[in-house]
This record gives structure tokens, C-alpha cells and sequence, in this order.
């Protein structure tokens, strides 16, 4: 398991195609050299967990439990055969483009060493959910739902120890909780499948908050 590519991202003004422009920070670029990782702090306040990346819209992105965003190479290269062109790292706003690790299949609470003792631990969160801004970056119609469908979303990570990163580090799998739910089964229960969010309950408090509280509303 390897960290292929760091990515950061700067504000830059992303067009809507039915009118209207904002900056937005998803559109991410490989990282030269070593990036620090550390808590950002909770939502509303802190932005990412990389240092020289940036989040513009603090209400929606960022904080503790949406610190860093990885995505799969292998995913990335399923996408560009399906859209047919090319999909450099980061193309999806990720911050971490991993190799060799499923990333979807990942359980909510486990936890991942990067690049050796000194390198930062961290947790996988939640399922990222696709929105409009990731829609016009890619220009693709109808791209919500069909990412929606595909239910290979990417995992949100927490910062448990903060730490430096850099391409070409090894990822390693330090704990691996004993329940099941998995990146894809949280999305699913987040997004088209909502019958199953009593069941993301199994993870504990690994789950951010918000989304404890829906699911305890549906178990209810």
C-alpha cells in the first residue's frame, strides 16, 4: 500500500455552466515536496489538515472529521477509461492518491500509518458525498448521480498524530475495527440506500457526529 501523490489545492474561480462563478479549492495539483498533515479543527473553522492546501467554503468542507480526502489510482484509472481521458492526481480534489489500497472498503474507524513511525496516523471518517462544484470542475452531465450510483466515493480521514508526507510513502494499516461498515456501506446509507443507516451504528463513535445523530433519528 503507497501514497502515489499528495495534492494541494489553491482558490481558484470555477465557472457554473448555468451561470454565475465562485473559488473553490478542488482543483489540486502533486505536491513537490514533503506536506505537514495536522487537525484543522472542528467545522466552520478549521479547513483541511494540509498545510498550503485550501478550502474555501468552511460550512461544507474541512474540519477534524474531513481533515484529508484519499482516492484510489485504481479508481482514477476506472474513471478515465469510462469518461476516456486522462485523469492526473488529484483530479477529484483528492489529497492523497493512493496505490494498492481499497479505499472503499475501508471500516469506518480504521487507521493508517503513512510513511514509517514518524509519519502521521490517521482515521478513516466518512464517505465523501459528490456536489454540485465537483460536477462542473469535471464538466461531466449528470456526473452527481453517476458517481452517486457507482458507490466508490473515497474516504474522509481524521488526523489522530499529525506528521509529514510525501509521494512514494508507505501506507500501512495499524488497526482495523471488528465491525462492518465500510466506506461504500456509510455512502450507501448516506445517499440512496437511507434504510441502512441504522446499521452504520456499528461503528461507534468513529462516525462524526452528524451523522451518529441521523441515523440514531432513523433507528428511532
Amino acid at each position: 500500500m503507497q501514497l502515489i501523490s499528495v495534492n494541494l489545492g489553491t482558490a481558484t474561480p470555477l465557472e457554473h455552466p448555468h451561470g454565475g462563478k465562485e473559488a473553490t479549492g478542488i482543483t489540486k495539483r502533486p505536491a513537490a515536496g514533503p506536506v505537514r498533515i495536522s487537525a484543522p479543527g472542528p467545522k466552520g473553522v478549521g479547513g483541511s489538515g494540509l498545510a498550503g492546501d485550501t478550502i474555501v467554503n468552511l460550512k461544507h468542507h474541512g474540519g477534524d472529521d474531513q481533515a484529508v480526502y484519499a482516492f484510489a489510482r485504481e479508481d482514477l484509472d476506472h474513471w478515465a477509461a469510462e469518461l476516456g481521458r486522462p485523469l492526473p492526481h488529484g483530479s477529484f480534489g483528492e489529497n492523497l492518491t493512493t496505490g494498492g489500497v481499497d479505499v472503499n472498503e475501508a471500516l469506518i474507524g480504521e487507521r493508517w500509518r503513512i510513511g514509517g513511525p514518524d509519519g502521521p496516523l490517521l482515521g478513516v471518517s466518512c464517505a465523501r458525498i459528490p456536489c454540485r462544484t465537483f460536477a462542473d470542475r469535471l464538466g461531466e452531465r449528470g456526473w452527481v448521480r453517476r458517481f452517486t450510483q457507482a458507490a466508490r466515493p473515497g474516504a474522509y480521514l481524521r488526523v489522530v498524530e499529525p506528521g509529514e508526507v510525501r509521494s512514494g510513502d508507505v501506507v500501512e494499516r495499524t488497526h482495523r475495527p471488528d465491525h462492518e461498515v465500510s466506506v461504500t456501506f456509510l455512502f450507501r446509507a448516506c445517499t440512496t440506500e437511507p434504510h441502512l443507516l441504522p446499521g452504520v451504528l456499528a461503528a461507534g463513535d468513529a462516525l462524526p457526529a452528524d451523522i451518529r445523530a441521523a441515523a440514531g433519528k432513523r433507528t428511532d
